[in-house]
């Protein structure tokens, strides 16, 4: 029995985050991988982060809608539609640790956690609230982003180049491992597209068709560019998934889902210790700076430890060389209070110091008269 419970705690649940275009089929895709997983009796834990959302095709453990009203918060804040959808983000990501407790509650029942976000997707991956959101369950559970592609509408090279480019530029801003998801292949077969990014020489010889299908003369700024572009996401494309999925038939889910299963496995040897050594260098770093700030606090109140690094007045530091901050010379000293009557004069030496001291000692001990009352109080007024 030990076993079996150490085995279910070692389970990671996985979590996938599906983004896409505006009318890329992410909303139908998720319905079909709801019900795909159930027929695989893997419950998944089901997410809409879409607050604009009217009717959704599945029933989710947690909707935004529930707890924000998107038309009251464009009415409140006075805002168009994608700021009211950003603002709604915000609101729902400072409850982000309460979602990841419940999932964690719901861990040995479910087997998947699968993400709806906005169709305007510059509104989730762009804002801080889809940081903060992304960041928050990749620093528990295993999470993967599935990019979901309208393979119709990039059958034009142009298009498809802008596509990958949006998930390059995705793929870099999450730091997540990432699949590609050519959607609607009932529609249009996505073996185009796969050839597209394995062979270089296809893709040039689909933009020259292009370009003599729509009757453009010469190869132009734009045949050139896109062929750059083309080379350049060669190591891009060598790090991705390529699945192609039809959400209306239900083809191509148990190739998406064996590519998770290898996406995990990428998680945990690659970006799962990545994190791990960027949190340990930020706690390095914020150990040192509290060093340094305490350091210059105990300079300040010229408090010196003989244990402790601390600097004095008569050392330069390298920060202070670098912020161009200015030390006192060194031929200046700490700054003296005295008496009014021996501001004028310089000290003397140890000898002169040491009469002094004896003087006023013996005049301490002598009882005081009333001359000597009458002047201090004269000296008090004066001063005052």
């Amino acid at each position: 029995m030990s076993e079996t419970k150490d085995e279910k705690k070692d389970v990671t649940t996985p979590v996938i985050i599906c983004i896409g275009m505006a009318g890329s089929g992410k909303t139908t895709f998720m319905q079909r991988l709801n019900s795909y997983l159930h027929t695989q009796k893997q419950i998944p834990y089901v997410l809409n982060l879409d607050p604009a959302v009217l009717k959704i095709p599945y029933r989710p453990n947690i909707d935004i809608r529930d707890s924000i009203k998107y038309k009251k918060v464009m009415e409140e804040y006075n805002l168009g539609p994608n700021g009211a959808i950003v603002t709604s983000l915000n609101l729902f990501s400072t409850k982000i640790d309460q979602v990841l407790k419940l999932i964690e509650k719901k861990q040995d029942k479910i087997k998947n956690v699968i993400i709806d976000t906005p169709g305007q997707i510059e509104c989730f991956i762009w804002s801080a609230s889809g940081a903060i959101i992304t960041e928050s369950f990749a620093s528990q559970f295993p999470t993967i982003i599935a990019y979901i592609v309208d393979t119709p509408r990039n059958t034009n090279p142009t298009t498809f180049m802008s596509n990958m480019l949006y998930a390059c530029s995705i793929l870099y801003k999450t730091k997540l491992p990432m699949i590609v998801v050519f959607n609607k292949t009932d529609v249009k077969n996505c073996e185009f597209a796969k050839e597209w990014m394995t062979d270089f020489e296809i893709f040039q010889e689909a933009i020259k068709k292009n370009q003599e299908e729509e009757g453009e003369q010469g190869s132009g700024y734009m045949n050139s560019l896109i062929n750059s572009m083309s080379l350049m996401l060669e190591e891009f494309y060598s790090s991705l998934d390529v699945v192609g999925v039809s959400s209306y038939t239900g083809q191509g889910f148990d190739e998406f889902m064996n590519a998770v299963d290898n996406k995990i496995d990428e998680y945990n040897d690659y970006y799962k210790t990545e994190r791990e050594r960027i949190l340990k260098q930020k706690e390095l770093d914020e150990k040192k700076r509290k060093a340094k700030s305490l350091n210059k606090l105990m300079k300040d109140m010229d408090m010196k430890d003989k244990n402790a690094d601390v600097l004095s007045d008569y050392e330069e530091s390298e920060d202070d060389e670098l912020q161009g901050e200015v030390l006192r010379d060194e031929e200046q000293v700490e700054r003296e209070y005295t008496f009014p009557e021996d501001r004028q004069n310089e000290l003397g030496t140890d000898e002169d110091l040491q009469k002094r001291y004896q003087q006023a000692f013996e005049q301490s001990a002598k009882p005081a008269s009333s001359k000597t009352a009458e002047s201090i109080a004269n000296y008090i007024k004066g001063s005052q």
